[in-house]
């Protein structure tokens, strides 16, 4: 299908959920998370969705913010994932898990609170859809958070430039369906009845190639573009070589965005 990824790097890296907690436990992660969850304003009571919640890792956060009375819902098609983010779960009653497709939510309209989503819409087929989904949901006084990257801003360094420019190129074309997604963002929400309220550049970067490459698995998306015939075997093995061998520095840029529900009158004549 035009426009399908070829592969998900990550997924031969390490299984998704330890790759999920790899992020969650580093500190770019414990950083960006941490503002997100400031930036979301949840308070006891609240209903909170966390939208593409795999593993879970964030659930039980969301579930201290939003307290005994509070409900937090983690939403995904991963029902393998789903498993682990019951387990992070268990100890929070007020916390469920959903298995369903997030471009179509389970949710009545106007009855959340909260929504939450991390490095999702990347990924999805249809991120028009699952915004105007969100924002369907959520309540008139009701806020979101999203957190997404821009893959163009994927930086390597290398003597070779040339070919760490191909390789960040190549990421964009083949193997994220929407690899800009982080710029977009303001001008999506806004299109899905938002109002954007802050906008935050978050750039992590890795001076460990082994640490970065269970993140962001240059060596495995370099196996698949050779075997594939779209990075040349030998400039790719002796740039693989350098990085896992020398000093090493990258680099990427992740946007957090939170917005608010534009009022329904505004957004029914806009």
């Amino acid at each position: 299908m035009t426009g399908e990824p070829k592969y998900r790097p990550w997924l031969d890296v390490a299984p998704p959920s330890d790759y999920l907690r790899n992020i969650a436990n580093s500190a770019t992660g414990k950083g960006y998370k941490a503002f997100a969850k400031s930036l979301l304003q949840v308070e006891e009571g609240s209903v909170v969705v966390d939208l593409g919640c795999g593993a879970g890792v964030d659930l039980p956060a969301y579930a201290k913010a939003a307290g005994r009375t509070g409900k937090v819902i983690g939403i995904d098609h991963d029902a393998d994932l789903l498993a682990h983010a019951v387990n992070n779960a268990s100890r929070y009653p007020t916390v469920s898990v959903t298995k369903a497709d997030i471009h179509q939510l389970p949710l009545d309209t106007g009855s959340v609170d909260r929504i939450h989503i991390d490095r999702v819409l990347q990924h999805v087929e249809a991120p028009t859809t699952v915004l105007a989904e969100a924002a369907r949901a959520l309540r008139t006084d009701g806020m979101m958070v999203c957190v997404e990257p821009d893959w163009a801003t994927l930086v390597i360094d290398h003597p070779d430039v040339t070919f760490s420019n191909a390789y960040t190129q190549h990421v964009i074309a083949q193997v994220i369906r929407n690899a800009t997604i982080g710029r977009a963002l303001p001008r999506l929400l806004d299109e899905a009845g938002f109002n954007v309220d802050t906008i935050y550049p978050v750039t992590a970067h890795w001076t460990d190639a082994v640490e970065a490459d269970k993140v962001l698995g240059f060596r495995d998306v370099c196996a698949h573009a050779v075997t594939d015939g779209l990075l040349p075997a030998t400039g790719t093995k002796n740039w693989i070589d350098d990085l896992m061998t020398g000093p090493f520095f990258g680099a990427l840029s992740l946007f957090v965005v939170s917005a608010h529900i534009k009022s329904r009158s505004m957004s029914s004549t806009s």
